[in-house]
């Protein structure tokens, strides 16, 4: 048992390591604008983002870069490689393509790559670079573009018809097909060392069609689709590609990143001593030898054929018709899984689950909305800060509570199956992620679901410890699948494509 004072003690430590990881963040997030300045604009409905070193805007002209994010990616994504192109002398603009970060647009075939797709893609890059062109300090001869995966793609098509760009950089390039081998224009492929082997062979492949000096291909060692936007060598390689640059520091490129990670973990870990000062309530009950411990390995017999069954019954849906590409298939997996652990537990184990001990209802709804609104708060801002965009736009607002209801339906069958017990309900949340990479590696998901398996394995595991933090303070049985369901739902609402 532990010592008396103890707890409380735990408790002030936790809260004083939250404050000092959200303060360090913070710091970091504020190093990593210093000596920047930043103009966001929308125009013809694109949101822009002009990121240049403070203090320029006249005098002799600099070179210009539009930086274009990939498939799921948004202009916030990109903002380091913007950072490191700014201190370097050079104007950068990002794009959020239509579908994506703040732009409310839908894409048509998102997670396609058709012809109408392209075209969207293809308008969005040529407001991005009027907008460029028209700054009275950047020179229209030095105009770079940079993208990542499907913006890699738009960016080298598009450099392709318009000869006067200077140099392309494509980091992760989807197709050596939208290089043609008689292209003369300057190209530098940027792949990571980690990534499939269809990227890995695309960069190769374009590599070798070119004129002698005119592409270059480069590894960046240890990365994969993701991490390989944050890599040193990506930066650099990036940094070459900019014509006449006065030079600069040396990239930073995990300055934001750090920022937003640390952010993210102290409001985590802060996530404690507010769920305790909260819900004051007597610890439960110890399990009696006849109780739910007794029956600690029934869950797999129901959740293994749940899952499995889902995403069989997930494939035929017309869930592309949501307009959420990737999250629409996801959000049903998730839906029909829940109802079918649910009516696994009604059918036998008919029981109620456990009472927790009694409280007044007025205040178990207070303590729900106090801890949903930190939920919301603890997911989007870091993430939003640091990452990627998270803020809904659009259609996002009613995409957003509809995914929720998806992951609430569930995790409330996992907590029925589970008893509420930590291990067996995190596993329960597991084998989901396992299904779900199974399915789109089989054909019964999108491919691009396998994109979406290590955000959706990161939130998985977020919320299956903060449902053990709630467990352990008595907390209404519903009560963490209702505050898993935003820490799950939210980034999938708002950071996947609308179509």
């Amino acid at each position: 048992m532990p010592a008396p004072g103890s707890a409380p003690r735990r408790l002030l430590v936790l809260g004083a390591l939250a404050l000092l990881a959200v303060v360090l963040g913070t710091l970091l997030l504020v190093r990593a604008d210093a000596g920047l300045s930043t103009r966001r604009a929308t125009v013809a409905g694109v949101p822009l983002t002009e990121v240049r070193q403070s203090g320029t805007g006249g005098g002799d002209r600099r070179p210009g870069v539009v930086i274009a994010h990939g498939f799921a990616g948004s202009a916030r994504l990109m903002r380091p490689l913007a950072d490191s192109v700014a201190r370097h002398g050079a104007v950068a603009v990002l794009l959020d393509f239509a579908g994506h970060g703040a732009n409310p647009a839908g894409l048509p075939g998102a997670g396609r790559d058709d012809e109408r797709a392209r075209a969207v893609l293809r308008h969005d890059l040529d407001i991005a670079l009027a907008w460029l062109r028209s700054r009275p300090d950047v020179d229209p001869d030095r105009i770079v573009l940079v993208g990542h995966s499907m913006g890699a793609g738009a960016v080298t098509r598009y450099a392709v018809d318009h000869p006067e760009i200077t140099r392309t950089v494509a980091i992760s390039l989807p197709d050596a097909d939208d290089v043609p081998p008689g292209w003369a224009g300057r190209l530098t492929m940027v792949v990571g060392g980690l990534e499939f082997p269809d990227f890995r062979r695309a960069a190769e492949t374009a590599a070798a069609g070119g004129p002698p000096g005119a592409r270059e291909r480069v590894v960046a060692p240890g990365t994969e689709h993701i991490s390989v936007l944050f890599a040193p060598r990506t930066h650099a390689a990036t940094l070459a590609a900019i014509p006449g640059r006065p030079g600069g520091p040396p990239p930073a490129p995990l300055t934001r990143l750090a920022g937003g990670g640390l952010l993210l973990l102290g409001l985590g870990l802060g996530f404690v001593p507010l769920a305790s000062l909260l819900l004051r309530g007597p610890p439960p009950p110890a399990a009696s030898p006849g109780g739910p411990r007794s029956r600690a390995g029934r869950w797999l017999a129901v959740a293994v054929p749940a899952a499995g069954l889902g995403a069989v019954l997930a494939a035929p849906l017309p869930t592309d018709r949501l307009p959420l590409a990737v999250g629409g298939h996801v959000a049903a997996f998730l839906l029909l899984t829940g109802v079918l652990l649910v009516a696994a537990h009604l059918r036998f184990r008919p029981r109620r689950p456990p009472a927790s001990h009694a409280r007044r209802p007025t205040r178990a709804a207070g303590v729900a909305a106090v801890l949903l609104g930190y939920a919301v708060l603890a997911v989007a801002s870091p993430l939003h800060l640091g990452f990627t965009s998270t803020a809904p736009v659009g259609a996002r607002w009613w995409l957003l509570p509809l995914v929720t209801l998806c992951c609430l339906a569930f995790l409330l069958g996992a907590e029925l199956v589970t008893d509420g017990r930590g291990v067996a309900y995190a596993a329960v949340g597991g084998l989901a992620v396992v299904v779900l990479a199974a399915a789109a590696v089989t054909g019964l998901a999108p491919g691009f679901v396998l994109l979406v398996v290590p955000l959706f394995a990161a939130l998985v595991a977020w919320q299956a410890a903060w449902a053990g933090v709630l467990r352990r303070r008595d907390a209404p049985w519903w009560l963490p699948a209702a505050v898993g369901a935003v820490v799950l739902a939210w980034p999938i609402a708002t950071t996947l494509p609308l179509t």
